[in-house]
């Protein structure tokens, strides 16, 4: 097989273990294809959302949009949007109700839901790696930390919120390879949007991330912070959404699409 062909074969194989009930965070998974976030609301909020997604691109740049009531999607032929993710949430009034491995429960208590495929910066993680750039959260196999930040979006009809980041620990010697790399994909969040300096994004306390796991961050490294796919899911919660899904945060929807697709 080529090397597309086998990460693809990997990518297979990662969302049947998903949808056999394995949780665990996707980064590392199927080296070289894209990652996305999701989000699924009932079609009467689908409109917001995309217009939402129109106007904060960088925390929010959309890959795909189901049919109403669908949960298959182009980026991955044969999947299932309600199973083959490693982890989802389930939202009730903007308030986290759940968080499951399955939800073709809650799916099926509504016939008009749509899903939003959402970029993922883990899809330019392979590039840092391949620079000799350590990426920290792989490197210590845990989940990539996510702050809510004093950031707002901009709105669109009913929806509001703050932007999501995730941070990465960058030698200080290296950010700016880390940011020319990354800003090659434009699609999955592209460069970063702010570098050090977390209080200036309302971050008291690094080691308490909002989402995912504290990194270590070592002496001569820099906190750098890209926009995150966790946006809508603080923006569920500032909205009151009535009812939502998303991906548990760091459990991604693996693609079949190479990264090299939304590389420019």
């Amino acid at each position: 097989m080529t090397p597309l062909q086998q990460a693809r074969q990997a990518a297979v194989d990662a969302r049947a273990r998903y949808r056999a009930g394995l949780v665990a965070p996707s980064a590392g998974q199927a080296p070289g294809l894209t990652q996305a976030n999701m989000i699924t609301l009932p079609r009467e909020w689908a409109y917001d959302f995309l217009l939402f997604a129109q106007r904060n691109p960088q925390a929010c740049p959309v890959l795909d949009v189901t049919e109403p009531g669908s949960y298959s999607t182009f980026l991955a032929e044969g999947a299932d949007l309600r199973t083959d993710l490693p982890a989802y949430r389930v939202w009730r009034d903007g308030q986290l109700a759940e968080e499951v491995s399955d939800v073709r429960e809650h799916w099926a208590q509504h016939d008009d839901l749509v899903s939003f495929l959402i970029g993922c910066s883990f899809t330019f993680e392979a590039d840092l790696i391949n620079a000799g750039i350590d990426v920290r959260h792989i490197s210590q196999g845990c989940n990539v930390p996510m702050y809510r930040t004093n950031k707002l979006c901009r709105p669109a009809g009913r929806l509001h919120g703050e932007m999501v980041v995730s941070m990465r620990p960058i030698a200080a010697e290296r950010v700016a390879d880390a940011a020319r790399i990354t800003a090659r994909y434009p699609g999955v969040h592209g460069a970063p949007v702010h570098v050090g300096e977390p209080a200036l994004l309302g971050i008291d306390d690094l080691t308490r991330p909002d989402f995912g796991d504290a990194v270590t961050l070592k002496p001569g490294e820099i906190p750098v912070f890209w926009a995150c796919g966790v946006t809508p899911q603080a923006v569920v919660m500032a909205s009151k959404v009535p009812f939502a899904i998303s991906h548990a945060p760091g459990h991604m929807f693996i693609t079949d699409i190479a990264d090299s697709y939304y590389h420019v």
